[in-house]
């Protein structure tokens, strides 16, 4: 049989989303019983109401505070992609690479980053740049993994196919190892968008004078709870948001990854 699409993700859009969309619905309602019920004062947990009402009301400032996160966002993690794929290529490529680099990366990952931000803001200052460093080092390792995982994984007989045809190293790269790694480089890459939201945010913990993080510490010592609340909410729809995107990039530049053959593999 001929292979037939897969699901997309908006195929049965409204089932794939009516669970998920039924339990915060759910949570909301009890959130704002309990809250109500108890009584709780709005400095303590404020009801999911209160929160709605807050994003209303401090749109204009979460708006600016969001613009501010998203370029450190999008700065870190498009330094992080480059620098990911072109260090998991390294490593791939080299067995000298493999085993001098490839236990850094894996040990960068034990530094604390929050511990870091002082350190960054004393060599690169108070603007940009020790966000976007931060945010590139927490995004940059499941590239790395992604893009390593995804070349070793090149299927040998192609391989051995376009060797025996004359085709030298770069073109095996070319026409073999890299399209067969690319998914796997893009499921790194929708881990390190959703992560990189983090990075931004204690980037933003110290030194810094403007972007969601900075707001969310403001606000928690002012007992602004709500708006507190509001922030994390604008910081999720952007994590979401921006997964969403890499996901949509995938679709566009892997076409054949919505296709599986007609026992459901791909």
């Amino acid at each position: 049989m001929p292979p037939v699409p897969s699901p997309t993700p908006l195929a049965g859009g409204t089932g794939r989303w009516l669970a998920p969309g039924g339990l915060v619905a759910a949570g909301l309602v009890v959130w704002e019983a309990a809250v109500r019920t108890a009584e709780t004062p709005t400095w303590l947990l404020p009801a999911p109401s209160v929160v709605a009402r807050t994003l209303w009301i401090d749109r204009g400032l979460l708006a600016g505070h969001a613009t501010v996160t998203l370029a450190e966002i999008g700065i870190g993690f498009a330094l992080a992609l480059v620098l990911g794929v072109l260090l998991g290529a390294a490593i791939d490529a080299s067995v000298v690479l493999a085993r001098a680099l490839y236990p850094l990366v894996v040990a960068s990952q034990t530094v604390p980053i929050p511990a870091l931000s002082p350190l960054l803001l004393i060599w690169l200052g108070h603007g940009l740049g020790p966000k976007v460093v931060v945010t590139a080092l927490v995004a940059f390792f499941p590239i790395v993994v992604g893009t390593v995982d995804g070349l070793r994984a090149t299927d040998r007989e192609v391989l051995a196919l376009l060797r025996s045809l004359g085709a030298g190293r770069w073109a095996r790269f070319r026409l073999a190892r890299l399209p067969q790694a690319l998914p796997s480089v893009f499921s790194g890459a929708r881990v390190a968008v959703a992560v990189s939201v983090i990075g931004a945010v204690f980037g933003e913990l110290v030194g810094a004078e403007a972007g969601l993080g900075y707001l969310l510490t403001r606000s928690t010592a002012q007992f602004q709870t709500a708006r507190v609340f509001a922030a994390i909410v604008v910081l999720s729809a952007i994590g979401i948001g921006l997964f969403a995107l890499v996901a949509l990039a995938e679709r566009v530049l892997l076409p054949w990854r919505r296709w599986t053959t007609d026992d459901g593999t791909r």
